[in-house]
């Protein structure tokens, strides 16, 4: 079992960058896909980004390609995500998530979950 906590959320303006933390506990970080989603109110919750176990391999929803990358640092336990050029429809409460299948672009794939850090662009 892994336990993923998120922090970098905060405030920014239009035009402006955050990167996100996911700390993941355990000694097996590096045998999990990680995910980032995001929900905003009243909406669903939506992948956004994913990246392979070795992070060889990187996924990115079509509205955040160009803007957004994700890495993560296997000896830290932590995936980041960078957030650049950011927009008032990013507003939402983003979650990462580990999982050990193949297809990591659906959130039905993933079997651990933060508990979110919420991200307000302002225009």
């Amino acid at each position: 079992q892994v336990q993923l906590v998120e922090s970098g959320g905060g405030l920014v303006q239009t035009g402006g960058s955050l990167r996100l933390s996911c700390a993941a506990s355990g000694r097996t970080f590096s045998s999990y896909a990680m995910g980032w989603f995001r929900q905003a109110p009243g909406k669903e919750r939506n992948f956004v980004s994913a990246i392979s176990k070795s992070g060889g391999s990187t996924y990115y929803a079509d509205s955040v390609k160009g803007r957004f990358t994700i890495s993560r640092d296997n000896a830290k336990n932590t995936v980041y995500l960078q957030m650049n050029s950011l927009k008032p429809e990013d507003t939402a409460v983003y979650y990462c998530a580990a999982t050990r299948k193949v297809v990591i672009t659906t959130r039905s794939a993933y079997d651990y979950w933060g508990q979110g850090t919420q991200v307000t662009v302002s225009s």
